[in-house]
């Protein structure tokens, strides 16, 4: 790993270092525009807005955050994601903060939200739940777009759902937030949609993923047994149980799981299952019916 010198620069020298250290890491190709990312975001943290047309007519002048701009370097040559590091991310039009402690949102998951908003039209007043709610994203963007919804937000963890909250009060919407695992903590209830972006990934397939995945982000979100499938073996009777008749289920999904992921959903007694490609034509998300 290639560390950066400690002398003062001017700003343009300044992010042409950071760009030279960041070729030498992971994601060559993105050297110069994380690099610049990170410098705005110091100045943004310090109360200043700043973009790449500044950068070009301001190269030239003296900046004294040459010792943190750095150091956030250097935690990106560790393959820190950019993500963690500014604190944020975007995720359906809206911002989004996001630390360790939870997933960060993958633009895949936007199809997700967007199948549940379009099942929520089968509602007056929809009662929906988010199981594995992490940072919010998705409780929040439907939130945002379903004024007249009753929206759910459950998680395991703690501080994931310490995120969850504030991105709620962020975009100033109403959620309920509830921790415990699945649909233990709302049994007694029912919805009209059961929602979840849950841990698929394989065990097997740690080895393969990139170190700002592997490293990083946390394991509960990602890892589900052997095969991914864990978390749908119970979370797929439970949401049965929970909704009401002609209720919902829709869930992302993981590559190859859709044979599956239509097994565990016709044995639990859905009906009507259907799958949504994303961009790669993938079935990424799985969507049934509990019947009438």
């Amino acid at each position: 790993m290639k560390v950066i010198g400690a002398t003062t620069q001017k700003i343009r020298a300044l992010v042409s270092e950071g760009e030279s250290a960041l070729a030498a890491g992971p994601h060559p190709e993105r050297a110069r525009r994380d690099a610049e990312s990170l410098f705005f975001y110091l100045l943004k943290r310090n109360g200043t807005e700043r973009n790449t047309a500044w950068l070009a007519t301001h190269g030239d002048s003296p900046t004294s955050h040459s010792d943190e701009f750095r150091a956030l370097i250097q935690r990106r040559l560790t393959g820190e994601p950019m993500q963690y590091i500014i604190g944020e991310t975007e995720f359906y039009g809206l911002a989004f903060r996001v630390t360790p402690d939870v997933l960060i949102p993958r633009p895949e998951t936007e199809h997700l939200v967007e199948k549940a908003i379009e099942l929520s039209a089968t509602f007056q007043a929809p009662r929906i739940v988010d199981i594995g709610t992490g940072s919010g994203a998705i409780a929040v963007a439907l939130a945002r777009n379903l004024s007249n919804a009753q929206i759910t937000a459950i998680d395991l963890s703690a501080p994931a759902l310490t995120i969850a909250r504030e991105n709620a009060e962020l975009h100033a919407v109403a959620i309920r937030f509830l921790q415990g695992d699945l649909l233990a903590p709302v049994v007694e209830e029912q919805f009209d949609i059961v929602v979840s972006n849950p841990p698929y990934v394989p065990e097997s397939d740690r080895p393969t993923l990139s170190v700002e995945v592997r490293d990083h982000e946390p394991s509960l979100a990602l890892f589900a047994g052997a095969d991914g499938l864990d978390i749908y073996r119970r979370l797929i009777p439970q949401a049965f149980e929970c909704l009401v008749s002609g209720g919902f289920i829709a869930l992302e999904i993981g590559y190859g799981q859709s044979a599956a992921i239509a097994g565990l959903l016709g044995a639990a007694g859905f009906r009507n299952i259907e799958f949504t490609p994303d961009l790669q034509g993938i079935p990424r998300v799985s969507c049934a019916q509990r019947p009438s």
